[in-house]
């Protein structure tokens, strides 16, 4: 049987249907999980997309296996790993139920966004007293 992804050597066939080993990969949604892909990317605690894609992008050019002569195999398991990782997190970033309460937004209000809110264009005074 023929598979019909770009790397026949990623497949394999089950009955009727060919499926690719990322499918065989794919992990339930858990904390540990998320946290394991954390790891292994090395990201902080608190991370945007931009930074999470970019900290993806160094990692796949330092284990790939094309630029690694020594231990091929071993950045072959690397680099799988890394793209499980990174599809794990942008699973759970795509189903994040994002909070759209005042107190939420207003954690991340730029500098003149929070300096503008509680003082205003006086300095002493300020739009406190106006809430």
């Amino acid at each position: 049987m023929q598979c019909e992804l770009e790397n026949s050597a990623t497949c394999f066939s089950e009955g009727a249907r060919i499926v690719s080993w990322e499918m065989t990969q794919t992990k339930e949604m858990s904390y540990k999980n998320i946290i394991e892909a954390k790891k292994i990317l090395d990201l902080p605690d608190h991370a945007t997309m931009a930074e999470i894609k970019s900290r993806y992008r160094k990692l796949i050019k330092w284990w790939h296996p094309d630029k690694c002569p020594t231990d091929q195999n071993g950045c072959h398991e690397m680099t799988r790993k890394i793209i499980l990782a990174y599809k794990t997190i942008r699973q759970y970033c795509e189903h994040y139920a994002y909070s759209f309460e005042k107190q939420e937004v207003e954690r991340y209000l730029s500098e003149e966004e929070w300096w503008m809110d509680r003082f205003g264009n006086d300095p002493l005074w300020g739009s406190r007293n106006k809430k």
